[in-house]
């Protein structure tokens, strides 16, 4: 089964507190980060610890395949994304962002 399966929020203290990521069993995901009314969706894939999620719709535009790494611990996602479409994911996870299932 997959781990990320659910809906994650960023919690207190991170840099977009609120941000939240919804990742469904059917391989789509969708976001959402009221502050800055941004909605994004697409399809996403994992696999030992990465994740390629392509993204086909974004409030800004901000669309294409962003690669990245994760862990799940418990009810704890830790998520390191490339910076922008395109480009590499992190290495290790000392930047990841952190959300609490919901």
């Amino acid at each position: 089964m997959n781990n990320i399966i659910g809906k994650w929020v960023q919690v207190e203290g991170q840099p977009y507190e609120g941000l939240w990521f919804e990742f469904l069993e059917d391989g789509t995901f969708k976001a959402q980060y009221d502050p800055m009314s941004i909605e994004s969706s697409g399809t996403y894939k994992v696999a030992q610890g990465e994740i390629i999620m392509q993204q086909t719709t974004h409030t800004f535009g901000m669309v294409g395949e962003f690669k990245g790494i994760y862990q799940v611990d418990g009810d704890q996602l830790k998520m390191a994304l490339a910076s922008g479409p395109g480009q590499e994911a992190p290495e290790n996870l000392s930047e990841a962002r952190i959300y609490q299932k919901e």
